[in-house]
């Protein structure tokens, strides 16, 4: 007879929880521990009652299933993502709508675009050259060379979402199978690898088939040193603009060139966005009734549930207010670096007939939920607010005009001197304030050189001497005697007093 679960376990309407049947199938109906070693734990079970549960009905079909689905999850090593499953995912999507290999005449435009954009780019920011090899990706390449960069954005997050996940699991589960759900617990965690895999991989293989650059998402996922084209996605992105291929080309050039520079020349900036990505994935927790929910409408059999399953957000977590405020800083830097390169790209590309319209075309597409806005929210949770772009744009704009180029771009040499937040709501009070602060600093620099300088010690010897004289002049005494050369406390032989 099925018991009631206690508060905080839903059951089916009939008594039964849908997490503990579960487990109770996967496990054979077995307690832990039973059952001869690699013996079939589905061997016993009445056929009736596999289908009643949503399973194949035959136990060795079932057996099958599993060893596959075991397979699966080991290939993907002990880290919190299968990325040999990520990675196959990623390949078969990116290739779905076709992937023909880079022709020469295409890898050549493409490189003298990036060429040309790193010289234009050199007048309109004080960021060196990123002295980057520059290169023109297929989608696959294009997969290939930013997976070590999703890696180190997903497993941070990937780990806290498996370690909560067990958890959450092993609290659920009814006293007299808690052991049996503890013992599971690595099997759980390659659950988790592999359903992450599978969402990593298909947002990486979707975001092949968009991307135009190697840092078209505001995020440098190309290999340091490389700046990159996608020629068959520059061409389905100049479709129907009614603007030459070569100053579409070239305007997309500029926007990969100008990233380049700004995580280049200021290598703090790639650590920092990493680092709150792990900031957020340090508080994750788990919605245990949503799994469960998932739990008891998905057929295991059919793969186009469970990957609606997979997708409806069942493991999406919850967040905090020490996650909000990491998200809240995330968003802030990639407006802010959006904003940057859309200024400086916004200047640098004034030759170009077409820039203005190309411009407003990148923009709309960040406003329609471009790929960095699907991808971002997809993988933690963040959505990047176009209003925000906007106005780092104008902030940028508003501090060169105070400041210039240079006093522009000085504002990315630490992470304590970029703006935040409030700044994006002010940008002339932002340049304002910097100009106050520089004000400041260089009366503080002067007064130091001086000090060091010994410009102090000089000008105490000067108003010394001057107050002698005045003092000689008013027909009083000098009360410091001439150096005759003699030790401070040696009487001089003019009768003067000692000090």
């Amino acid at each position: 007879m099925s018991q009631t679960p206690p508060p905080g376990r839903p059951d089916d309407g009939e008594g039964r929880n849908p997490l503990e049947d579960l487990l109770r199938q996967l496990m054979g109906g077995m307690p832990p521990g039973g059952g001869p070693a690699g013996a079939n734990p589905f061997a016993g079970l009445d056929p009736a009652a596999l289908q009643a549960a949503g399973l194949p009905g035959d136990p060795a079909a079932l057996g099958r299933m599993m060893a596959q689905v075991q397979q699966m999850m080991a290939g993907g090593g002990d880290g919190p993502v299968n990325w040999d499953l990520a990675h196959q995912v990623a390949r078969q999507r990116a290739v779905v709508d076709g992937d023909p290999s880079v022709p020469d005449a295409a890898r050549r435009s493409a490189a003298e675009a990036l060429r040309l954009a790193d010289l234009w780019l050199d007048e309109r920011t004080a960021l060196g050259s990123a002295g980057a090899t520059s290169a023109a990706w297929s989608r696959s390449e294009w997969v290939e060379a930013t997976l070590p960069v999703w890696k180190q954005l997903a497993e941070p997050v990937a780990r806290s979402v498996g370690e909560a996940m067990a958890t959450a699991m092993a609290e659920q589960a009814p006293p007299e199978m808690r052991a049996m759900v503890s013992a599971a617990s690595g099997v759980v965690r390659s659950v988790g690898g592999a359903v992450f895999g599978m969402q990593v991989g298909q947002a990486i293989g979707e975001l092949a088939g968009e991307v135009v650059s190697g840092t078209d998402i505001g995020l440098p996922l190309a290999p340091e040193g490389t700046t990159a084209l996608l020629p068959a996605n520059v061409d389905a992105f100049a479709e129907g603009l009614e603007v030459p291929l070569e100053e579409v080309r070239l305007y997309l050039a500029l926007r990969e060139c100008a990233h380049a520079r700004l995580f280049t020349q200021r290598p703090w900036l790639r650590a920092h966005v990493l680092g709150i990505v792990e900031a957020f994935a340090a508080g994750i927790r788990i919605d245990t009734e949503r799994i469960e929910e998932a739990v008891r409408s998905v057929d295991p059999t059919d793969p186009e549930a469970l990957q609606q399953a997979l997708g409806s957000g069942m493991l999406e977590p919850e967040r905090t207010p020490e996650q909000e405020a990491a998200l809240g800083r995330l968003e802030t830097v990639l407006a802010l670096v959006e904003g940057w390169v859309d200024h400086v790209v916004d200047s640098a590309a004034a030759p170009l007939p077409s820039a203005a319209a190309l411009r407003e075309v990148v923009r709309r597409r960040r406003a329609s939920g471009g790929p960095a806005e699907h991808t971002l929210s997809s993988l933690v949770g963040l959505e990047l607010r176009p209003r925000r772009l906007r106005d780092a744009a104008a902030l940028w704009a508003a501090v060169e005009a105070a400041e210039g180029v240079e006093g522009r771009d000085a504002a990315w040499s630490h992470p304590d001197l970029v703006p935040g937040p409030e700044d994006l709501d002010d940008p002339a009070g932002y340049a304002g304030r910097r100009s106050r602060d520089d004000a400041q600093a260089s009366d503080v620099d002067a007064a130091l050189a001086q000090l060091l300088d010994g410009g102090l010690g000089e000008a105490r010897h000067e108003r010394s001497a001057g107050e002698r004289t005045a003092r000689r002049d008013e027909g009083g005494q000098d009360d410091e005697p001439a150096d005759d050369g003699r030790g401070d406390d040696e009487p001089g032989d003019g009768g003067g007093a000692p000090r």
